[in-house]
């Protein structure tokens, strides 16, 4: 018998959740929380407010578990509810942040909380990524940190495969050039991580 692909678990899973299992439903978080807290997480770069938009995500499943298509990959599925969550919470974050400045009138101190998110990757590199523009730390988050084919990214983001590929890149170099000064210590380091040495 041939072994099950993430793809077959995945639409097996699905499927008994149409069905009313709720012990399926909870081997999808099991199976999806980790990953979309990784992306989500270093896209909002707040734990607590990724953990929220995740677990939305999640209801955003259940409740509109029978109209998944099959033809699609669940995966693409539930990292785009996600991502459009996590979107959203960033706009509603600037307009709150206009409102600060235009309003306030600077009065207002405003504090950053630093992430901690579990995480394989070394310190420097982790920050590093928090550093780059939303549009290319998601695609570089999808691609190369959850190893997920461009084909999928790009349904995920909705733009074309090219753009996809471009933005990448763009990310690696960026990558590269933050990392450039501290080099020695990341390639110590980069044997513990997810990404490659060759792409930086």
């Amino acid at each position: 018998m041939a072994k099950q692909t993430e793809k077959d678990i995945d639409y097996s899973l699905i499927r008994a959740v149409q069905n009313g299992d709720m012990v399926a439903f909870n081997e999808l978080v099991d199976r999806y929380k980790g990953r979309l807290m990784n992306v989500i997480g270093r896209m909002l770069s707040s734990t607590e407010e990724a953990e929220d938009i995740v677990q939305e995500t999640f209801v955003r499943v259940y409740q509109h578990r029978q109209s998944f298509n099959f033809e699609h990959c669940f995966s693409t599925w539930i990292y785009t509810i996600g991502l459009n969550l996590a979107r959203n919470e960033l706009r509603k974050r600037k307009k709150f942040k206009y409102y600060e400045i235009s309003e306030m009138q600077g009065n207002e101190k405003e504090f950053a909380v630093e992430m901690k998110l579990p995480t394989r990757l070394p310190e420097v590199l982790d920050t590093a990524i928090k550093q780059l523009p939303e549009k290319y730390r998601t695609a570089f988050m999808l691609r190369d940190v959850q190893e997920m084919p461009y084909e999928e990214v790009a349904k995920i983001l909705s733009v074309p495969l090219g753009t996809v590929k471009s933005r990448v890149n763009r990310a690696r170099m960026m990558l590269r050039d933050k990392l450039q000064p501290r080099m020695e210590e990341y390639n110590a380091l980069s044997k513990s991580t997810l990404l490659p040495v060759s792409i930086l």
